[in-house]
């Protein structure tokens, strides 16, 4: 595959401005150009007006007005056929080149297992998201920062599978975007706060102005190039050498663990929670916890089997399940004018 010789040097993204608070004054902008009129939209902006207002008894401090984004399903697309991450291993160690020939037995069962899933519908085994997670770890042990960066940038070129018009690194829900801008002009704080790793998170989300000191997600131990065996304690590197990834696993974030990293990272519960899945209720209930300020949380349904690639029984069944637990619910059928912009239609998923 071309991918193979591109991985050295490069630059897939061109990193927006969008940290940068505008200097045109919130009541002024026109937000939301991508969203029909909706209960979520509607909760969304009652909410922001609400608690940013000096004089309302709902105010909250500038200083924590915190926002949380789950990242695949959330705002970056989920099904090609399944997450990111899993289509990156998938390649690493089934058809990479450079590694395919030198991957670990275990890291290659999980990588069949993605394959079977994906191309003849097999049930991934239990507990899979653990299982991926060691594997990757392994698979991506001795690549320094700067080279597992470019890795990631380098398969996000490729075309994304079941669309045409659109790459995996361009895979990003266009209203969702609009969400971002809306809450850093009112002054809030958002963090991606994802179960996929946090280097993947990072190098995908650099393209929409996300900082990386912004991003929480699954980690591995990282230890200096020239370090060995030497505890980190007792090893002071160099100016000459790279910070390296590990075989060890730290942390899978997911449900809880979520609620734990941001708890750790960012020592503020937060006010404003969005997801996608089972694996970020944990995340919005801590939200809705906050015993200090008003809270909102919001869900995101795949209901569009037209312009994505949904199952629409699931999310029937996850939208009444997340009514009733209080979260606000975003319908991508209904409330999105456009889910990844123009030019972008789904197509069936083609298999090398």
């Amino acid at each position: 595959m071309l991918f193979a010789t591109i991985i050295c040097s490069i630059s897939v993204f061109t990193a927006c401005s969008k940290e940068e608070k505008s200097d045109v004054p919130p009541s002024s902008k026109v937000y939301f150009t991508l969203w029909n009129q909706c209960e979520a939209l509607t909760a969304l902006q009652n909410y922001v007006k609400d608690v940013t207002n000096p004089n309302s008894p709902n105010f909250i401090k500038e200083e924590d007005r915190i926002a949380t984004f789950d990242m695949d399903g959330t705002f970056v697309g989920e099904l090609y056929p399944t997450y990111f991450e899993y289509n990156l291993l998938e390649y690493r160690v089934l058809d990479d080149p450079a590694y395919k020939d030198m991957a670990p037995e275990d890291v290659k069962e999980t990588a069949q297992d993605i394959r079977d899933f994906v191309r003849k519908g097999t049930k991934l085994p239990d507990h899979f998201d653990m299982k991926h997670a060691n594997a990757a770890a392994k698979a991506y042990s001795g690549m320094t920062l700067a080279e597992f960066d470019n890795y990631v940038k380098s398969y996000a070129q490729q075309p994304a599978n079941g669309f045409s018009g659109m790459t995996y690194g361009q895979s990003f829900y266009k209203p969702m975007l609009e969400v971002f801008d809306y809450l850093k002009d009112n002054g809030f704080t958002y963090y991606v706060v994802s179960g996929s790793d946090r280097f993947i998170c990072r190098a995908l989300v650099e393209s929409i102005g996300i900082e990386p000191n912004r991003v929480i997600g699954m980690d591995v131990k990282l230890m200096s190039s020239n370090q060995g065996t030497e505890a980190g304690v007792d090893y002071t590197m160099s100016q000459k050498e790279d910070l390296v990834r590990t075989d060890e696993l730290i942390i899978k974030n997911l449900k809880t663990n979520k609620v734990l990293q941001i708890s750790q990272e960012i020592g503020k519960v937060p006010v404003l929670s969005f997801g996608n899945s089972s694996g970020d209720c944990a995340m919005h209930n801590y939200c809705m916890g906050n015993q200090k300020y008003r809270t909102a949380t919001f869900m995101l349904v795949a209901d569009d089997d037209v312009r994505d690639h949904a199952d629409l029984a699931e999310g029937a069944r996850r939208e009444a399940k997340w009514r009733e637990a209080g979260y606000y619910i975003i319908s991508m059928k209904n409330d999105f004018k456009t889910i990844y912009g123009e030019g972008v239609t789904k197509t069936d998923f083609i298999f090398q």
